[in-house]
């Protein structure tokens, strides 16, 4: 019996682990999906990279994903600038600095305002940008080599986004 193309790619592709990071100083809370699942968040310690990375392989075992899935994440552009990008991307991890309005609010809903809350709200986004390409504006990360910071500022997300 032979499958059709579609039946080919649809068995053959790879789950993704969806991730959006909800950024503070204190701490960093890590939303995780595979698209049609409840969303499990959790927090890391603010800065740590590696905290992060441990969470990814975690959120991957519990969530009954293969340890090589891809991974895709996002977190809004901001003062921390691009050291989080370049780190999680040099670890395979597929990431997008997103541009803070194109993240869906809904301005006549009083809702709380919480670090888990958006978090949650900016991986359900990231789950419809990349299934249905729902629209999430990326900042433009410039290579380490062009001049900027490591750790760049707000003034430098904004002109290098451009």
């Amino acid at each position: 019996m032979n499958r059709t193309a579609l039946e080919k790619d649809t068995t053959t592709a790879k789950a993704t682990l969806y991730m959006a990071i909800e950024l503070s100083k204190a701490s960093w809370k890590l939303a995780f999906s595979t698209g049609g699942q409840k969303v499990r968040t959790v927090a890391v310690h603010g800065g740590s990279v590696p905290s992060t990375l441990r969470a990814i392989a975690q959120a991957k075992a519990k969530l009954r994903l293969e340890q090589d899935a891809r991974a895709l994440s996002c977190y809004e552009a901001g003062r921390d600038g691009f050291w989080i990008h370049r780190a999680l991307t040099a670890a395979g991890v597929q990431n997008l600095m997103v541009d803070a309005a194109s993240i869906e609010v809904d301005r006549r809903e009083r809702r709380a305002k919480t670090d888990r809350l958006d978090a949650t709200k900016l991986v359900q986004q990231l789950v419809r940008h990349d299934e249905r390409g729902d629209r999430l504006r990326a900042v433009r990360v410039p290579t380490r080599g062009s001049g900027h910071r490591a750790r760049g500022c707000a003034d430098e997300i904004v002109n290098s986004a451009g």
